[in-house]
């Protein structure tokens, strides 16, 4: 018996049925390790097995991916990425387009823009790209004037005026929802509100826009292993599953403004 239960995984192995080892894709909690926790469980139901690894920052997903330790992650959009190989000389591609949030200010203290005091402190992303990004909406606000030309990759340093003098708390971009109640003012991503239930993702005070797509959170994997099927398989299932949608719209308050699927756009 032993024999031909050998005989026979072999002959699975040759013959290419035998059980793969699972797609392991890194995320971050909220909205987007959500939609990827459906889609994994309707591959399964197609054959694909698909292993999600939820991460608590925004650096270790990328540790990882180059590491091998996971095949694929899916919290990041490319100017971040962009960045991330220039600072750690990472190989990656972009391998599918994802979701495109609406960044916005929040305050839990004041009901607008105007209420913000002089001496008003302020919490904003702490890596490079995501703080350039909260400091264009403040920018838009009215309350700071950056240096001309820094656009995105804008930081605290290239604030040129500051009238209310407001005071900065550089925060891990998945831990600002969590100090947002005691500063006047922080920079926010609906689907981490959503996902901590402090408040109403739908309150922002301002917003980014949602009409530009590099800022899309999209799938990423090693450049040597981009062509894994598995990964395609997994991709264009995300994109055609409705159960994915229908989560993606729950994870943003059920509310259309706050996000777009950027490979539908």
């Amino acid at each position: 018996m032993k024999l031909a239960m050998l005989t026979l995984a072999a002959t699975l192995s040759l013959t290419g049925l035998a059980a793969a080892d699972p797609l392991k894709i890194g995320v971050v909690p909220g909205a987007y390790g959500d939609a990827v926790e459906v889609a994994a469980t309707e591959a399964k139901g197609k054959g694909l097995e698909v292993e999600v690894v939820e991460f608590s920052d925004w650096t270790t997903p990328n540790v990882a991916l180059a590491a091998g330790d996971i095949d694929l992650n899916f919290f990041q959009h490319r100017p971040f990425l962009e960045n991330a190989e220039k600072e750690r000389g990472y190989d990656f591609d972009v391998v599918g387009q994802g979701i495109l949030a609406n960044l916005g200010l929040y305050s839990l203290k004041h009901k607008s823009l105007d209420d913000i005091p002089e001496g008003g402190s302020v919490a904003i992303a702490n890596d490079p790209v995501n703080q350039g990004r909260g400091l264009l909406l403040l920018e838009k606000a009215g309350l700071v004037k950056l240096r001309e030309g820094v656009g995105f990759l804008g930081t605290l340093d290239d604030i040129t005026e500051n009238p209310k003098k407001l005071t900065f708390t550089e925060v891990e971009g998945p831990q600002l929802v969590r100090i947002t109640g005691d500063v006047d003012l922080a920079q926010g991503y609906p689907h981490f509100i959503v996902a901590s239930g402090a408040f109403d993702p739908s309150s922002g005070l301002v917003y980014s826009g949602i009409e530009d797509k590099q800022f899309a959170v999209s799938f990423v994997a090693r450049t040597e292993n981009k062509d894994d099927p598995r990964i395609k398989q997994f991709i264009d299932l995300f994109h055609e599953s409705k159960a994915v949608k229908d989560q993606v719209h729950k994870s943003f308050a059920d509310s259309d403004k706050l996000y777009i699927l950027a490979w539908q756009s």
